[in-house]
């Protein structure tokens, strides 16, 4: 389980990188896809709950450190998200389209109340995400429409992620 989690986390941290580089100078509206959310979904509902939550925490954690975030925000975040989409693990088939595109639209909404949440505990200290405008809107879209790509991506790594064969 310790490999999964430290190779999720170094592609995760990957992909914050590529996102906060690579995808910001195409941003839509100030709104990019979460590439970190969408592999943290996919290891959390192919592994479970446990190696969900674990990696949700750590990966949370070195993005706090790399965002000007306080610290342990996005750890908090993503381990609620990871915890509650390895609860699913099993109960659905894991095809390419439809699955990666519902996981990853739940898991934008939980990571926006989660946010608002917070913000009302720590007003002021903690971006929050206003309904009305079109950044969520945006980003839930780009997280939508990403998901099955990244999905698919991902499951050539599947032996590093799971500890599994590719089939």
């Amino acid at each position: 389980m310790v490999k999964k989690i430290i190779w999720a986390s170094v592609f995760i941290v990957i992909a914050a990188i590529i996102q906060s580089v690579l995808l910001n100078r195409i941003a839509l509206f100030n709104a990019v896809p979460d590439l970190t959310l969408g592999i943290l979904v996919y290891i959390a509902y192919v592994n479970g709950t446990m190696t969900g939550q674990l990696t949700g925490f750590f990966s949370g954690f070195l993005l706090d450190f790399i965002s000007a975030a306080p610290l342990g925000y996005n750890a908090l975040v993503r381990t609620i998200i990871g915890a509650l989409t390895g609860l699913m693990k099993g109960t659905f088939f894991l095809d390419i389209f439809f699955l990666p595109m519902s996981l990853c639209a739940g898991a934008t909404i939980i990571k926006a109340v989660s946010r608002n949440l917070l913000g009302l505990l720590f007003a002021g200290s903690i971006p929050v995400y206003d309904f009305f405008l079109p950044l969520f809107w945006v980003e839930l879209g780009l997280n939508i429409v990403t998901a099955p790509l990244l999905f698919f991506v991902l499951k050539f790594f599947k032996n590093l992620l799971t500890g599994e064969r590719i089939s």
